[in-house]
C-alpha cells in the first residue's frame, strides 16, 4: 500500500468516526417528549348568596291562609266573590287574582259593594253592572238597581266569598252588604265564606250609642253600638247564630252554611299600625287609619249640623278628610276653646291651616287622639251637637225636616238623644247620654264574647 494510499484511508476512518459521534452527540441532546401538564386546580366559585327572606306582615289575613292552606275551604267550588280595592293578601296582591290561580275551584263572577270593586266611587252614588276588564268576569253591582245577589246570579255557584275590609263602624256600609249578602245566599242554598280582615279599631274599642230597631237602613243593618268591636268574620258570626239579626226565617238561617277563615297573629287589644299591614283605600274618603280615626270620631257630629269635616294635614304626615273640622262662623281659635271646656278625655285639639280646591288659605281644627285607653271615638260628635245649638240662632235639630230627621236618626241610631236634643239645645246633658250607652256597650261587649274568633 503506498503512502498516499494509507493516508486517504486514515482520512475515510477520521471522518466516519466524526459522524459516528455527531450522531451519538445529537442522540444525547435529543429532548424526552413532553408529558401532558397536571391540570390546575382552581377554586369552587362561591355560592350565590340567597335573598334576604321576604318581610311580611305578621298578621295573616284570611285569604293568606285559605291559600297557605292549599285552597281547601274551596276545593271543587264555583265561586262568586263579593271584594273591593282593598280586597288584597298581605303582600299587596288582589284577591281576584289569588282566587283564579287556585288550582281545584273556578272564579265565575264578581260582586261589588257602595263605592264599587275599585274604591272611587262617590258614597250613596249608584252603579250598573260591568266587566271586570283584566279577567273578563261580570260585575254584579249591589249598589245599583239590586243590593243583594239574585237568584238568577247565584243559581251556578257553590258559594260566594265575601273579602271586605271594614272600619269597624256601623255606618260604614261594607258590613250591611255583608249581611245582604248572607240573606241571599242562605235563602238560596249557597255557602258564604268570610275571608276574615283585622278591625282597624282593635277588638276591644266598643262605643257610643246602640241602634234603635226603627232606625235599621243601609247604614245601619246590625243593632250594636256605633263602635263595635268586632271583626267581618266575628259580625258574621253572630249574625249565623242569633236569632233575628239576618231578616230570614229561622229554618232558612239554621240550614245556611257559614265559613269563616279566621287570620293569623291577630288579637284583640292590636291597632292597625301593629299589624304591619299596608292601608288599601276602602272608599273615597277613607285612604288611610288616620281617617279611620276620624270617620268614627266626627263623623256624626257633623251630620245635619253646621260643622264641616275639612281635609288638614296633620302636621308631618299627608291629608286626612275625616280628621279636621272647621264652623263657617268661627274661628280655629274659637273651636278648640270652645270643644276644650268640655274636658272631653283622650284628644288634642290643634289649629291646622291648608288650601282648598281653589288655593285659598283654609284653616280648621286637627284632632289629636293622645290617650288611646281614655278616648271615646264618639264622645266628641256628640258635644259639637251640643256646640251647634249653642251658636245657632236657631234649635237645630228641632228644625229639621222629616227627612233631614231620618238621616240624621239612622246615622245616630237613637231616637232619645234626637229628642233631648231637640227639646234642650244647648243645655242637653251629653256626660248622661255618654254615661248610658257607655254602660249598655260593656253589657254588648260582655254577651258578642261568644262570637269572639280571637282572644
Amino acid at each position: 500500500m503506498t503512502r498516499r494510499s494509507i493516508a486517504l484511508s486514515s482520512l475515510v476512518s477520521a471522518l466516519a468516526a466524526l459522524a459516528l459521534l455527531a450522531g451519538c452527540a445529537s442522540d444525547a441532546k435529543k429532548p424526552e417528549p413532553k408529558k401532558p401538564a397536571a391540570p390546575v386546580a382552581r377554586p369552587e366559585p362561591a355560592p350565590t348568596p340567597a335573598p334576604p327572606p321576604e318581610k311580611l306582615p305578621r298578621v295573616m289575613l284570611g285569604i293568606d291562609v285559605l291559600e297557605a292552606e292549599g285552597f281547601k275551604a274551596i276545593a271543587g267550588k264555583r265561586l262568586g266573590l263579593l271584594t273591593h280595592r282593598a280586597g288584597v293578601n298581605r303582600r299587596g296582591e288582589s284577591t281576584i287574582n289569588v282566587l283564579r290561580r287556585a288550582p281545584q275551584s273556578k272564579l265565575v263572577c264578581l260582586f261589588a259593594p257602595e263605592n264599587g270593586l275599585d274604591g272611587t266611587t262617590k258614597s250613596a252614588t249608584r252603579f250598573d253592572d260591568a266587566i271586570h276588564a283584566p279577567t273578563g268576569l261580570p260585575i254584579y253591582s249591589l249598589y245599583g238597581k239590586n243590593k243583594r245577589p239574585t237568584k238568577e246570579q247565584l243559581k251556578d255557584l257553590h258559594a260566594v266569598v265575601i273579602d271586605l275590609q271594614d272600619i269597624g263602624v256601623r255606618s260604614y256600609t261594607f258590613i250591611s252588604w255583608m249581611r245582604y249578602t248572607m240573606e241571599a245566599c242562605f235563602e238560596n242554598g249557597v255557602e258564604v265564606i268570610i275571608l276574615d280582615r283585622p278591625n282597624p279599631l282593635g277588638g276591644l274599642k266598643v262605643d257610643g250609642p246602640p241602634l234603635d230597631a226603627e232606625w235599621m237602613s243601609d247604614v245601619g243593618a246590625f243593632r250594636v253600638p256605633y263602635v263595635h268591636g268586632l271583626t267581618m268574620g266575628e259580625l258574621a258570626t253572630m249574625a249565623q247564630q242569633a236569632p233575628r239579626v239576618l231578616h230570614v226565617k229561622d229554618s232558612v238561617r239554621a240550614k245556611g252554611k257559614l265559613t269563616v277563615v279566621p287570620m293569623r297573629g291577630w288579637h284583640r287589644a292590636m291597632r292597625w299600625p301593629e299589624t304591619e299591614l299596608t292601608w288599601v283605600q276602602t272608599s273615597p274618603m277613607i285612604t288611610s287609619y288616620d281617617a279611620v280615626i276620624g270617620y268614627a270620631m266626627i263623623g256624626l257630629g257633623c251630620e245635619q249640623t253646621a260643622w264641616r269635616q275639612v281635609a288638614l294635614p296633620a302636621g308631618y304626615r299627608a291629608d286626612y278628610p275625616t280628621r279636621g273640622i272647621s264652623h263657617p262662623k268661627k274661628t280655629p281659635e274659637e273651636i278648640i276653646a270652645a270643644l276644650e271646656a268640655f274636658q272631653i278625655p283622650g284628644i288634642r285639639l290643634v289649629k291646622r291651616e291648608t288650601r282648598n280646591a281653589e288655593g285659598k288659605p283654609l284653616a280648621g281644627v286637627f284632632v289629636e287622639v293622645v290617650d288611646w285607653t281614655a278616648w271615646r271615638p264618639t264622645e266628641l260628635s256628640f258635644y259639637m251637637h251640643k256646640q251647634a245649638e249653642k251658636w245657632s240662632p236657631l234649635k237645630v235639630f228641632a228644625s229639621l225636616t222629616g227627612a233631614q230627621q231620618r238621616t240624621f236618626q239612622i246615622h245616630v241610631g237613637s231616637t232619645a238623644w234626637y229628642e233631648a236634643l231637640s227639646k234642650e239645645g244647648m243645655r242637653v246633658d251629653v256626660a248622661a247620654f255618654v254615661k248610658n250607652w257607655s254602660e249598655r256597650a260593656a253589657v254588648y261587649q260582655l254577651h258578642s264574647k261568644k262570637y269572639w274568633l280571637y282572644d
